[in-house]
């Protein structure tokens, strides 16, 4: 057999495997809304109505035509006759002219003519049909418009974006209840070694419980894959050759842990070989730990070989597995990241600060001429597309009086989130942030 035991840099295996290996595109399916957390869009999301479908207010109290409330003081209050109390989850009944006014609560509709809300505490009746304002309130003032969370017609989500709770809630709040996703690349994860046994049993002197399986089951799990453990095999050629023609079947990508350092009885390469062509790729990385890996091609699929040792297969795993996934994703044209990162960048804009309270602004990052910069994502607290729209934070801390324009921040991408992939090169992980 030829002698594929000749260390390759990790850049060439990965360059290896790519000219063997042509990632297609993830099929889409339907997921119900209530399963889609934390997976992958299949298809962009266009809003197909206005949120919320009307006006309303967002405090107890009374609907005004604004202009009636100018010059209201403590002195010279403004005299409103009530025309109902709207209930809430009912339209309001009246229509509103200059010199009226409606009780609402908060949520209530608005009822037409209406163009702001005075807060209840501003308030006080006269008798049961007319209210004093001792406050002036403007145009818009406590009220949300119709569409001013999500409008009609407006790109909600794009393609790739991983759904987080707040994206769940602004699909309920337009009627979405199963959404088009990317189906989950499947790893078949398989160990070898006949002193391998289940973690349910005692060892025996000799045996050693299966750690493998379980580490790079989670490994796959965190790359957004769904892992199929397949078991321990033997060290036999038929034992290890049925399990990953199995793999084969399932999965998109097969790991087999064990076999793969040069000794009698190590058959992965002889396995991979068999179920080419082009069957082995490279055998060998110039890395330590992890020197006895395998990169292989069988039947379309990708197939590594990984050290038996615990550590040594999970750096291999980063190094080549997770490659091999992301190049999935990156043909359905999502780049994923898995943990919790911080990007650097300049803020576009000032933004005040509260004493003594931590402000955390939601932003969104872009590129302009080589800086990255974010975006402050301004909203009212009640408007869950701020969340939807944003990339990551900014913490002002509490003893701050503010962020300037234009100054240095570190902005927070949520775990599980995907950003654009020009912005992995500036990435730093939780530990490692300044």
């Amino acid at each position: 057999m030829q002698d594929f035991f000749r260390l390759t840099s990790v850049e060439e295996a990965r360059k290896a495997l790519l000219s063997a290996w042509s990632p297609g595109p993830l099929p889409v399916e339907k997921v119900p809304l209530h399963k889609a957390l934390g997976r992958m869009l299949g298809v962009s999301i266009t809003s197909p109505e206005n949120v919320p479908p009307y006006a309303r207010s967002t405090i107890d109290g009374y609907a005004v035509v604004s202009k009636d409330t100018f010059g209201a003081s403590e002195s010279m209050p403004a005299m409103l006759t009530v025309l109902e109390e709207i209930p809430m989850g009912a339209m309001p009944s009246n229509k509103i002219d200059q010199g009226q006014t409606s009780g609402i609560p908060t949520g209530g509709a608005l009822p037409g003519g209406a163009d702001a809300c005075v807060m209840v505490e501003n308030t006080s009746a006269l008798d049961e049909n007319t209210i004093l304002v001792f406050s002036p309130v403007s145009p818009g003032e406590n009220v949300v418009r119709q569409g001013e969370d999500v409008r009609c017609g407006e790109l909600l989500l794009q393609a790739g974006h991983v759904l987080r709770p707040c994206d769940i809630g602004a699909l309920a709040a337009l009627g979405i209840t199963s959404v088009p996703v990317l189906v989950k690349v499947k790893i078949a994860v398989i160990s070898t070694g006949d002193e391998i046994i289940d973690p349910s049993e005692t060892p025996l002197p000799g045996q050693i419980r299966d750690i493998n399986t379980y580490s790079l089951s989670s490994a796959a799990e965190s790359t957004d894959a769904q892992a199929l453990a397949l078991g321990i095999s033997e060290d036999t050629y038929s034992s290890l050759k049925n399990l990953v023609e199995k793999g084969l079947e399932q999965a998109d990508i097969v790991v087999v842990s064990g076999g793969s350092s040069v000794g009698t009885r190590d058959v992965a390469v002889q396995v991979i070989s068999d179920l080419g062509p082009p069957g082995v790729l490279v055998h060998g990385i110039a890395i330590k730990p992890g020197k006895p890996v395998i990169l292989g091609l069988c039947r379309g699929k990708p197939v590594f070989g990984l050290p038996g040792h615990p550590v040594s297969a999970l750096l291999a795993f980063d190094l080549f597995v997770r490659f091999a996934v992301e190049s999935i994703y990156e043909a359905s044209h999502v780049r994923p990241i898995s943990e919790d990162a911080w990007v650097q960048a300049r803020i576009s804009r000032s933004m005040a600060s509260f004493p003594g309270r931590k402000v955390i602004v939601e932003v969104q990052l872009r590129h302009d001429q080589g800086q990255v910069w974010a975006d402050p994502v301004l909203g009212r607290s009640g408007l869950i597309s701020t969340l939807v729209r944003s990339d990551g934070q900014v913490t002002i801390p509490a003893d701050s009086e503010g962020i300037m324009q234009g100054s240095q921040v570190w902005v927070k991408v949520s775990r599980g989130h995907r950003v654009l992939s020009s912005f992995r090169r500036i990435l730093t992980v939780e530990g490692n942030k300044p």
